[in-house]
């Protein structure tokens, strides 16, 4: 990114000197498609907390990611609910018979969205290889554009920035995003008995042309379930 010192002449002794940055392609497109969400998507945003305990020692003890199990769970919701795979385009309802998911790669200056294909097909073992090798090619920019094409629903693991809860733009033309947070130790009443826990909040973001409020919540529910393995 390259910057350029410019001089603002009426505010320059308030604001000092400014400094012009040139945003990075990867930059040009999130800010497009960010100002395209929120310009063309009435979306609502709604939340759940996951009791996480039993899903996180699962994962530890199989050799699965944390991020393999969300993405796992996510893609088991979807088939759960089928609507929340889909778009609303054109004046129509679209609906998708594969569940690829496109997960969310934090970096410095911005973040890639490369789609983890058939993700509902696939073990925990087998997203867990994939997103490793997701993440380390998008990072390192070998990705060609076929891998950030395609997706059908969008996860961010908020959680991996250290976020206990946090909202999510909807990658058009996609239903809906699903946030995760940071999974946090609680104290939790099993058995008439306070104990310790573990919880995590997952927000769904959704396009309220397609997702109301009853759909969002059972999907949210199916999320909870397929964590907990209800």
């Amino acid at each position: 990114m390259s910057e350029l010192p410019v001089s603002e002449a009426p505010t320059a002794g308030v604001k000092g000197e400014t400094t012009v940055r040139v945003p990075s392609p990867a930059q040009r497109t999130v800010a497009r498609r960010t100002a395209e969400a929120r310009a063309t998507i009435p979306d609502f945003e709604c939340s759940i907390d996951i009791e996480v305990a039993d899903a996180v020692a699962r994962a530890q003890a199989e050799g699965i990611s944390w991020d393999a199990t969300l993405v796992h769970a996510c893609a088991q919701a979807l088939r759960t609910v089928p609507s929340a795979n889909g778009a609303y385009r054109d004046g129509r309802f679209e609906a998708y018979t594969r569940i690829n998911l496109g997960f969310v790669v934090a970096h410095a200056d911005t973040y890639l969205i490369p789609t983890v294909f058939d993700a509902d097909e696939r073990s925990g073992a087998e997203l867990s290889d994939e997103l490793v090798r997701l993440a380390s090619q998008a990072q390192a920019r070998t990705l060609l554009a076929p891998a950030f094409s395609g997706a059908t629903f969008t996860l961010w693991n908020a959680g991996a920035l250290g976020l206990h809860r946090s909202g999510v733009v909807i990658n058009p033309p996609q239903a809906g995003a699903l946030a995760c947070g940071a999974v946090r130790e609680v104290a939790v009443v099993r058995d008439g008995q306070v104990v310790p826990g573990q919880a995590m909040t997952a927000t769904l973001a959704c396009d309220h042309r397609v997702l109301y409020g009853a759909v969002a919540a059972e999907f949210l529910t199916a999320v909870r379930d397929a964590l907990t393995g209800a």
